[in-house]
Protein backbone atom coordinates (compact mmCIF):
# COMPACT_ATOMS: atom_id res chain seq x y z
CA UNK A 1 0.00 0.00 0.00
CA UNK A 2 1.78 3.01 -1.02
CA UNK A 3 2.01 6.15 1.72
CA UNK A 4 3.84 8.55 -0.08
CA UNK A 5 4.08 10.43 -3.50
CA UNK A 6 0.69 11.89 -4.88
CA UNK A 7 -1.76 9.46 -5.89
CA UNK A 8 -3.53 10.76 -9.08
CA UNK A 9 -7.14 11.64 -8.80
CA UNK A 10 -8.21 9.37 -11.49
CA UNK A 11 -6.00 6.17 -9.56
CA UNK A 12 -7.75 6.83 -6.39
CA UNK A 13 -11.24 6.60 -8.06
CA UNK A 14 -10.70 3.45 -10.31
CA UNK A 15 -7.38 1.84 -9.47
CA UNK A 16 -8.92 -0.65 -7.16
CA UNK A 17 -7.75 1.68 -4.32
CA UNK A 18 -11.45 2.52 -3.26
CA UNK A 19 -11.48 -1.71 -2.15
CA UNK A 20 -8.85 -1.00 0.23
CA UNK A 21 -8.32 0.78 3.76
CA UNK A 22 -8.00 4.53 2.15
CA UNK A 23 -5.09 6.17 3.06
CA UNK A 24 -4.32 9.00 1.30
CA UNK A 25 -1.57 11.36 0.87
CA UNK A 26 -2.39 14.86 2.80
CA UNK A 27 -4.67 16.76 -0.07
CA UNK A 28 -4.94 14.36 -2.04
CA UNK A 29 -8.36 14.74 -4.05
CA UNK A 30 -10.57 12.01 -5.32
CA UNK A 31 -13.43 13.08 -8.27
CA UNK A 32 -15.75 10.70 -9.65
CA UNK A 33 -18.06 11.64 -12.58
CA UNK A 34 -19.86 7.91 -12.24
CA UNK A 35 -21.20 6.03 -9.71
CA UNK A 36 -22.55 2.53 -11.36
CA UNK A 37 -24.91 -0.22 -8.82
CA UNK A 38 -24.17 -3.37 -9.61
CA UNK A 39 -23.43 -7.23 -8.38
CA UNK A 40 -20.28 -7.99 -6.62
CA UNK A 41 -18.09 -11.06 -5.14
CA UNK A 42 -16.43 -10.23 -1.79
CA UNK A 43 -13.42 -12.46 -0.22
CA UNK A 44 -14.87 -12.20 3.01
CA UNK A 45 -14.47 -16.24 4.27
CA UNK A 46 -10.63 -18.14 3.98
CA UNK A 47 -9.75 -20.43 1.40
CA UNK A 48 -11.23 -23.01 0.19
CA UNK A 49 -14.50 -20.60 0.98
CA UNK A 50 -15.37 -19.25 -2.22
CA UNK A 51 -16.14 -15.60 -2.65
CA UNK A 52 -19.62 -13.68 -1.27
CA UNK A 53 -21.90 -12.35 -3.38
CA UNK A 54 -22.48 -8.66 -2.78
CA UNK A 55 -23.13 -5.52 -4.09
CA UNK A 56 -20.94 -2.40 -4.54
CA UNK A 57 -20.26 0.97 -6.16
CA UNK A 58 -17.69 0.67 -9.02
CA UNK A 59 -17.06 -2.55 -8.80
CA UNK A 60 -16.20 -2.44 -4.95
CA UNK A 61 -17.53 -2.60 -1.52
CA UNK A 62 -17.48 0.35 -0.36
CA UNK A 63 -17.95 2.46 -3.14
CA UNK A 64 -15.63 5.01 -4.40
CA UNK A 65 -14.70 7.81 -2.32
CA UNK A 66 -16.40 11.21 -3.59
CA UNK A 67 -14.97 13.86 -2.54
CA UNK A 68 -15.59 17.84 -3.42
CA UNK A 69 -15.23 21.42 -1.54
CA UNK A 70 -18.10 23.51 0.22
CA UNK A 71 -19.73 25.30 -2.47
CA UNK A 72 -18.50 23.33 -5.52
CA UNK A 73 -20.55 21.28 -7.16
CA UNK A 74 -20.11 17.59 -7.28
CA UNK A 75 -21.58 15.56 -10.46
CA UNK A 76 -22.04 12.08 -10.62
CA UNK A 77 -23.76 9.91 -13.65
CA UNK A 78 -25.84 7.40 -11.20
CA UNK A 79 -26.19 3.77 -13.09
CA UNK A 80 -28.75 1.03 -11.62
CA UNK A 81 -26.84 -2.17 -13.25
CA UNK A 82 -28.94 -4.04 -10.85
CA UNK A 83 -31.44 -6.73 -12.18
CA UNK A 84 -33.94 -4.84 -9.32
CA UNK A 85 -34.75 -1.11 -8.65
CA UNK A 86 -32.55 0.89 -6.53
CA UNK A 87 -31.82 4.56 -4.26
CA UNK A 88 -29.17 6.48 -3.41
CA UNK A 89 -28.97 9.21 -0.64
CA UNK A 90 -26.75 11.47 1.31
CA UNK A 91 -28.48 11.30 4.76
CA UNK A 92 -25.81 13.16 6.68
CA UNK A 93 -25.19 16.46 4.42
CA UNK A 94 -27.78 19.36 4.89
CA UNK A 95 -29.16 20.90 2.09
CA UNK A 96 -32.69 20.87 -0.38
CA UNK A 97 -34.39 17.36 0.37
CA UNK A 98 -34.53 17.04 -3.41
CA UNK A 99 -30.61 17.11 -3.42
CA UNK A 100 -29.89 14.75 -0.93
CA UNK A 101 -32.31 11.78 -1.71
CA UNK A 102 -33.22 9.67 -5.57
CA UNK A 103 -35.28 6.43 -5.20
CA UNK A 104 -37.09 4.62 -7.52
CA UNK A 105 -33.98 3.95 -10.01
CA UNK A 106 -35.22 0.83 -12.34
CA UNK A 107 -32.99 -1.24 -13.56
CA UNK A 108 -30.24 -0.18 -16.35
CA UNK A 109 -31.50 3.45 -15.83
CA UNK A 110 -29.24 5.98 -15.63
CA UNK A 111 -30.08 9.55 -13.35
CA UNK A 112 -27.89 12.94 -13.68
CA UNK A 113 -27.08 14.13 -9.56
CA UNK A 114 -25.84 17.37 -8.78
CA UNK A 115 -24.74 18.14 -5.45
CA UNK A 116 -23.22 21.52 -3.77
CA UNK A 117 -22.72 21.15 0.10
CA UNK A 118 -22.89 23.92 1.81
CA UNK A 119 -20.95 22.46 4.90
CA UNK A 120 -17.79 20.36 5.28
CA UNK A 121 -17.96 17.34 7.14
CA UNK A 122 -17.51 13.75 6.76
CA UNK A 123 -20.84 11.57 5.47
CA UNK A 124 -21.32 8.35 4.22
CA UNK A 125 -23.79 7.62 0.96
CA UNK A 126 -25.83 4.56 -0.28
CA UNK A 127 -29.30 2.98 -0.76
CA UNK A 128 -30.05 4.54 2.32
CA UNK A 129 -33.79 5.36 1.51
CA UNK A 130 -36.52 4.66 3.81
CA UNK A 131 -37.61 0.48 3.53
CA UNK A 132 -35.09 -1.67 1.88
CA UNK A 133 -36.88 -4.70 0.94
CA UNK A 134 -34.30 -5.81 -1.56
CA UNK A 135 -31.69 -5.71 1.56
CA UNK A 136 -29.20 -3.42 -1.09
CA UNK A 137 -27.38 -1.19 2.16
CA UNK A 138 -27.06 -4.67 3.75
CA UNK A 139 -25.41 -6.55 0.73
CA UNK A 140 -22.95 -3.67 0.66
CA UNK A 141 -24.50 -0.32 -1.30
CA UNK A 142 -22.41 2.30 0.74
CA UNK A 143 -19.48 4.56 0.21
CA UNK A 144 -17.61 7.39 2.04
CA UNK A 145 -18.34 11.02 0.78
CA UNK A 146 -15.85 14.04 2.29
CA UNK A 147 -16.51 17.87 1.88
CA UNK A 148 -12.98 18.96 2.50
CA UNK A 149 -13.29 22.34 4.73
CA UNK A 150 -11.65 25.82 2.74
CA UNK A 151 -8.42 24.86 4.60
CA UNK A 152 -8.08 21.52 6.03
CA UNK A 153 -5.38 21.37 9.41
CA UNK A 154 -2.09 20.31 8.76
CA UNK A 155 -1.42 16.59 8.69
CA UNK A 156 0.78 13.45 7.94
CA UNK A 157 -1.34 10.63 7.33
CA UNK A 158 -5.15 10.63 6.03
CA UNK A 159 -7.30 7.38 6.65
CA UNK A 160 -10.75 6.88 6.07
CA UNK A 161 -12.46 3.04 7.79
CA UNK A 162 -15.80 2.02 7.05
CA UNK A 163 -16.50 -0.78 9.44
CA UNK A 164 -19.14 -3.34 8.60
CA UNK A 165 -19.90 -6.85 9.75
CA UNK A 166 -21.44 -9.63 7.78
CA UNK A 167 -23.48 -12.80 8.52
CA UNK A 168 -22.50 -15.80 6.76
CA UNK A 169 -23.83 -19.30 6.15
CA UNK A 170 -20.91 -22.35 6.10
CA UNK A 171 -21.06 -21.62 1.87
CA UNK A 172 -19.63 -17.91 2.65
CA UNK A 173 -23.19 -16.65 1.25
CA UNK A 174 -25.34 -14.35 3.14
CA UNK A 175 -27.78 -15.48 5.36
CA UNK A 176 -30.94 -14.03 7.45
CA UNK A 177 -31.49 -11.04 4.79
CA UNK A 178 -34.85 -9.72 5.73
CA UNK A 179 -35.55 -12.04 8.96
CA UNK A 180 -38.28 -10.09 10.54
CA UNK A 181 -36.80 -12.29 13.87
CA UNK A 182 -34.13 -10.72 13.92
CA UNK A 183 -35.13 -6.87 12.94
CA UNK A 184 -37.93 -7.31 15.37
CA UNK A 185 -35.01 -8.49 18.10
CA UNK A 186 -31.41 -8.22 18.79
CA UNK A 187 -30.70 -7.08 14.59
CA UNK A 188 -29.06 -8.78 11.74
CA UNK A 189 -25.47 -9.01 13.53
CA UNK A 190 -22.64 -10.88 11.86
CA UNK A 191 -20.17 -12.61 13.65
CA UNK A 192 -17.65 -11.34 10.46
CA UNK A 193 -16.21 -7.60 11.14
CA UNK A 194 -14.56 -6.22 8.21
CA UNK A 195 -13.19 -2.45 7.52
CA UNK A 196 -13.55 -0.95 3.75
CA UNK A 197 -14.53 -4.75 2.65
CA UNK A 198 -11.24 -6.37 4.27
CA UNK A 199 -11.94 -8.86 7.56
CA UNK A 200 -10.32 -7.26 10.94
CA UNK A 201 -8.06 -5.89 11.93
CA UNK A 202 -6.78 -3.87 9.17
CA UNK A 203 -3.27 -2.73 9.55
CA UNK A 204 -1.66 1.12 8.52
CA UNK A 205 1.41 2.64 9.21
CA UNK A 206 2.91 6.05 9.41
CA UNK A 207 5.99 8.09 10.23
CA UNK A 208 6.95 8.56 14.02
CA UNK A 209 5.41 11.11 14.88
CA UNK A 210 3.28 11.98 12.31
CA UNK A 211 -0.20 13.57 12.98
CA UNK A 212 -3.15 11.16 11.63
CA UNK A 213 -6.71 12.30 10.69
CA UNK A 214 -9.19 9.40 10.73
CA UNK A 215 -12.64 9.10 9.69
CA UNK A 216 -14.80 6.21 10.77
CA UNK A 217 -18.07 5.42 9.92
CA UNK A 218 -20.07 2.51 10.81
CA UNK A 219 -22.04 0.84 7.97
CA UNK A 220 -23.01 -2.32 10.11
CA UNK A 221 -26.62 -2.97 10.63
CA UNK A 222 -27.58 -3.59 13.99
CA UNK A 223 -24.30 -3.59 15.86
CA UNK A 224 -23.13 -0.81 18.11
CA UNK A 225 -19.67 -0.54 17.54
CA UNK A 226 -18.18 0.00 21.57
CA UNK A 227 -14.25 1.21 20.51
CA UNK A 228 -11.28 1.54 23.01
CA UNK A 229 -7.91 2.98 22.03
CA UNK A 230 -4.44 1.11 22.76
CA UNK A 231 -1.65 3.12 22.48
CA UNK A 232 -2.25 6.67 22.04
CA UNK A 233 -4.66 9.75 23.64
CA UNK A 234 -6.49 10.42 20.30
CA UNK A 235 -9.17 13.91 20.18
CA UNK A 236 -12.44 13.31 18.53
CA UNK A 237 -13.05 16.42 16.38
CA UNK A 238 -16.12 15.80 14.44
CA UNK A 239 -19.13 13.85 15.15
CA UNK A 240 -21.89 12.82 12.40
CA UNK A 241 -20.10 15.55 9.95
CA UNK A 242 -20.09 18.38 12.03
CA UNK A 243 -17.23 19.87 14.31
CA UNK A 244 -16.62 19.79 17.78
CA UNK A 245 -13.96 21.36 20.34
CA UNK A 246 -11.69 18.61 20.80
CA UNK A 247 -12.25 16.19 23.17
CA UNK A 248 -11.15 12.97 24.39
CA UNK A 249 -13.73 9.67 24.68
CA UNK A 250 -15.03 9.24 27.89
CA UNK A 251 -13.45 6.34 29.66
CA UNK A 252 -11.00 5.86 26.76
CA UNK A 253 -14.55 4.12 25.14
CA UNK A 254 -16.00 5.53 21.88
CA UNK A 255 -19.90 4.54 21.24
CA UNK A 256 -20.23 4.11 17.36
CA UNK A 257 -24.04 3.66 16.46
CA UNK A 258 -25.15 2.65 13.55
CA UNK A 259 -24.17 4.95 10.79
CA UNK A 260 -22.50 7.39 12.92
CA UNK A 261 -18.80 8.94 11.78
CA UNK A 262 -16.13 9.97 13.92
CA UNK A 263 -12.93 12.09 13.16
CA UNK A 264 -10.14 11.76 15.45
CA UNK A 265 -6.90 13.39 15.25
CA UNK A 266 -3.82 12.10 17.44
CA UNK A 267 0.10 11.90 16.96
CA UNK A 268 1.61 8.81 16.31
CA UNK A 269 4.58 7.74 19.22
CA UNK A 270 8.34 9.27 17.91
CA UNK A 271 9.29 5.73 18.49
CA UNK A 272 9.84 3.25 15.34
CA UNK A 273 7.81 0.05 15.56
CA UNK A 274 4.93 1.90 18.27
CA UNK A 275 1.81 0.45 18.04
CA UNK A 276 -1.77 2.07 18.37
CA UNK A 277 -4.42 -0.59 18.80
CA UNK A 278 -8.41 -0.05 18.46
CA UNK A 279 -10.14 -2.75 19.99
CA UNK A 280 -13.51 -3.45 19.36
CA UNK A 281 -15.62 -4.00 22.94
CA UNK A 282 -18.29 -6.06 23.75
CA UNK A 283 -20.54 -3.33 25.59
CA UNK A 284 -20.37 -0.08 26.93
CA UNK A 285 -18.89 -1.28 30.21
CA UNK A 286 -15.65 -0.30 31.47
CA UNK A 287 -14.45 -3.30 31.73
CA UNK A 288 -11.03 -3.78 30.32
CA UNK A 289 -12.01 -7.04 28.32
CA UNK A 290 -10.93 -6.91 24.37
CA UNK A 291 -13.46 -8.79 21.75
CA UNK A 292 -11.47 -8.03 18.42
CA UNK A 293 -8.80 -6.02 17.42
CA UNK A 294 -10.49 -3.43 14.47
CA UNK A 295 -7.21 -1.30 13.69
CA UNK A 296 -3.48 -1.07 14.00
CA UNK A 297 -0.93 1.32 13.28
CA UNK A 298 2.39 0.93 13.55
CA UNK A 299 5.29 3.82 13.13
CA UNK A 300 7.55 3.33 10.45
CA UNK A 301 9.99 5.55 8.00
CA UNK A 302 11.59 8.40 9.14
CA UNK A 303 10.27 10.73 11.80
CA UNK A 304 7.51 13.56 10.84
CA UNK A 305 8.70 16.98 11.70
CA UNK A 306 7.13 18.30 15.38
CA UNK A 307 3.74 20.37 15.38
CA UNK A 308 2.11 22.47 17.52
CA UNK A 309 -1.25 21.05 19.11
CA UNK A 310 -4.22 19.92 17.54
CA UNK A 311 -6.53 22.78 17.07
CA UNK A 312 -10.04 22.76 16.71
CA UNK A 313 -11.48 22.37 13.39
CA UNK A 314 -13.97 25.77 12.02
CA UNK A 315 -17.31 26.46 13.61
CA UNK A 316 -20.01 25.76 11.51
CA UNK A 317 -21.18 29.25 11.12
CA UNK A 318 -25.16 27.84 9.76
CA UNK A 319 -25.76 26.03 12.93
CA UNK A 320 -27.06 28.69 15.87
CA UNK A 321 -25.16 28.98 19.20
CA UNK A 322 -27.91 28.13 21.44
CA UNK A 323 -31.32 26.59 21.39
CA UNK A 324 -34.49 27.97 22.77
CA UNK A 325 -35.57 24.86 25.07
CA UNK A 326 -37.88 26.93 26.66
CA UNK A 327 -39.86 28.03 23.72
CA UNK A 328 -39.24 24.33 21.96
CA UNK A 329 -41.92 22.15 20.55
CA UNK A 330 -41.85 18.82 22.58
CA UNK A 331 -41.70 15.82 20.29
CA UNK A 332 -42.16 12.03 21.90
CA UNK A 333 -40.89 9.59 19.36
CA UNK A 334 -41.78 6.48 21.53
CA UNK A 335 -39.99 3.10 20.33
CA UNK A 336 -41.90 -0.22 20.84
CA UNK A 337 -43.30 -3.40 19.34
CA UNK A 338 -40.61 -5.84 18.62
CA UNK A 339 -40.55 -9.80 19.31
CA UNK A 340 -43.35 -11.44 17.34
CA UNK A 341 -44.88 -7.79 16.82
CA UNK A 342 -43.62 -5.18 13.99
CA UNK A 343 -42.01 -2.18 15.52
CA UNK A 344 -43.66 0.98 16.09
CA UNK A 345 -43.58 4.51 16.32
CA UNK A 346 -45.93 6.02 19.26
CA UNK A 347 -47.97 2.99 18.46
CA UNK A 348 -47.81 2.98 14.93
CA UNK A 349 -45.46 0.98 11.99
CA UNK A 350 -44.45 2.66 9.50
CA UNK A 351 -46.62 6.00 10.07
CA UNK A 352 -47.84 7.10 6.55
CA UNK A 353 -48.14 10.86 7.89
CA UNK A 354 -45.79 13.22 9.54
CA UNK A 355 -45.79 12.71 13.04
CA UNK A 356 -45.21 16.72 13.65
CA UNK A 357 -45.08 20.22 11.82
CA UNK A 358 -43.26 23.23 12.73
CA UNK A 359 -42.26 26.31 11.23
CA UNK A 360 -39.24 26.72 9.68
CA UNK A 361 -36.81 28.20 12.47
CA UNK A 362 -38.72 26.44 15.65
CA UNK A 363 -37.09 24.85 18.21
CA UNK A 364 -37.62 21.69 18.84
CA UNK A 365 -36.77 18.75 21.60
CA UNK A 366 -36.93 15.10 20.94
CA UNK A 367 -37.75 12.27 23.75
CA UNK A 368 -36.35 8.88 21.93
CA UNK A 369 -38.26 6.58 24.39
CA UNK A 370 -37.25 2.76 24.10
CA UNK A 371 -39.91 0.80 24.87
CA UNK A 372 -38.21 -2.07 23.05
CA UNK A 373 -35.81 -4.84 24.83
CA UNK A 374 -33.25 -3.99 22.19
CA UNK A 375 -31.00 -1.17 21.98
CA UNK A 376 -32.06 1.54 18.51
CA UNK A 377 -30.25 3.69 16.60
CA UNK A 378 -32.41 6.26 15.46
CA UNK A 379 -31.36 8.80 12.57
CA UNK A 380 -32.48 12.70 12.09
CA UNK A 381 -32.28 13.32 8.36
CA UNK A 382 -31.51 17.15 7.04
CA UNK A 383 -30.74 18.34 10.80
CA UNK A 384 -28.50 17.91 13.41
CA UNK A 385 -29.39 17.96 17.25
CA UNK A 386 -27.73 18.21 20.27
CA UNK A 387 -27.83 15.77 23.16
CA UNK A 388 -29.24 17.02 25.77
CA UNK A 389 -28.20 16.13 29.65
CA UNK A 390 -30.28 13.49 31.60
CA UNK A 391 -31.15 16.52 34.20
CA UNK A 392 -31.82 19.26 31.52
CA UNK A 393 -28.53 21.13 32.70
CA UNK A 394 -27.54 21.47 29.60
CA UNK A 395 -26.47 19.53 26.20
CA UNK A 396 -23.26 18.18 24.45
CA UNK A 397 -20.45 20.08 23.07
CA UNK A 398 -21.09 18.27 20.00
CA UNK A 399 -24.23 17.88 17.24
CA UNK A 400 -25.35 14.75 16.10
CA UNK A 401 -28.16 13.10 13.68
CA UNK A 402 -27.26 9.83 15.03
CA UNK A 403 -28.55 8.74 18.38
CA UNK A 404 -28.09 5.53 20.33
CA UNK A 405 -31.11 4.90 22.24
CA UNK A 406 -30.50 2.15 25.07
CA UNK A 407 -33.76 -0.42 26.22
CA UNK A 408 -35.84 0.86 28.37
CA UNK A 409 -34.48 4.62 28.53
CA UNK A 410 -35.65 7.85 27.38
CA UNK A 411 -32.73 10.08 25.11
CA UNK A 412 -33.64 13.56 24.65
CA UNK A 413 -31.93 15.77 21.54
CA UNK A 414 -32.68 19.67 20.45
CA UNK A 415 -32.33 21.21 17.36
CA UNK A 416 -33.40 23.95 15.08
CA UNK A 417 -35.59 23.46 12.35
CA UNK A 418 -34.61 25.10 9.21
CA UNK A 419 -34.47 22.81 6.62
CA UNK A 420 -37.75 23.10 4.90
CA UNK A 421 -39.31 20.15 3.84
CA UNK A 422 -40.53 16.76 4.66
CA UNK A 423 -37.92 14.96 6.56
CA UNK A 424 -36.98 10.84 7.52
CA UNK A 425 -36.80 10.51 11.03
CA UNK A 426 -36.18 6.63 11.63
CA UNK A 427 -34.18 3.80 12.58
CA UNK A 428 -30.34 3.99 11.05
CA UNK A 429 -30.69 -0.12 10.34
CA UNK A 430 -32.47 -0.88 7.34
CA UNK A 431 -34.01 -4.06 8.30
CA UNK A 432 -36.08 -2.31 11.32
CA UNK A 433 -37.25 0.23 9.31
CA UNK A 434 -38.67 -2.27 7.36
CA UNK A 435 -40.14 -4.05 10.20
CA UNK A 436 -41.84 -0.48 11.19
CA UNK A 437 -39.54 2.30 12.38
CA UNK A 438 -39.71 4.76 10.31
CA UNK A 439 -41.52 8.11 10.59
CA UNK A 440 -41.57 11.49 9.35
CA UNK A 441 -41.44 14.97 10.06
CA UNK A 442 -42.54 18.36 8.07
CA UNK A 443 -40.63 21.83 8.26
CA UNK A 444 -42.52 25.06 6.75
Amino acid sequence: MRQNGTWTRRRLLRGGWAAALWMLSPGAFAENRSLAAGPIELKLAPAPAPATAALGYEGACPGPLLRTHVGEKLTLSFRNSLVEPTSLAFPGLRGPRAELAFGGLEAGATREIALTPAEPGFQIYGALIGPDPHQQFTRGLYGPLIVDEPAPPEIDVEAIALISDWRLDVRAALENLGDPALAQGPGRIGALVTANGAPAPFQLSGPPGGRVRLRLGNCATARVLYLSIEGVRPLIVAVDGQPSAPFEPLHNLLPVGTGARFELIFDLPREPGALIRFYMRPDDTRSQVHDEELLVFTTSGAPAKERPAIAALPDNPRLPPEIALETAHRVEWALGGGGAAPLTINGVSSPLKPAFTVPRGAPVTLAFVNKTAFVQTMRLTGHVARLLHPLDDGWDPYWRDIFIVPPGKTVHAAFVADNPGLWPLESASPERRNAGLLGTFQVG
